[in-house]
């Protein structure tokens, strides 16, 4: 399949985040990447499931005020239902984003 056709997720994960800080998207895909690499092992690592398809690109929208960052994280998941939970799950398991507190919560 060619990568510039759009495939529809099964799911998708919507989480809101508060930063005590100044921190960049990349910043915060690559504390979404390294806090929860490890955590269910091999079958349900987000780098192998990006590379295989399983889930989509992780959208960040952010906007920096007064010494703090705050957002969204999409991720679309072709992932089963008790897979894309675990996924969700470890994504409000991250607390911090480079050296700043945060705080993630799952809204859908």
């Amino acid at each position: 399949m060619d990568r510039s056709q759009q495939v529809t997720p099964k799911y998708v994960v919507r989480a809101s985040f508060e930063v005590k800080g100044v921190v960049e998207k990349s910043d915060i895909v690559g504390a979404l990447f390294g806090q929860t690499e490890g955590l269910f092992g091999p079958d349900l690592d987000l780098r192998e499931l990006q590379k295989n398809g399983r889930i989509g690109r992780i959208e960040i929208e952010s906007e920096s005020k007064r010494d703090k960052t705050t957002g969204t994280i999409v991720i679309p998941s072709n992932l089963d239902r008790p897979s894309t939970s675990l996924i969700a799950a470890a994504i409000e398991s991250v607390d911090r984003v480079g050296p700043c507190e945060a705080k993630v919560t799952l809204d859908k």
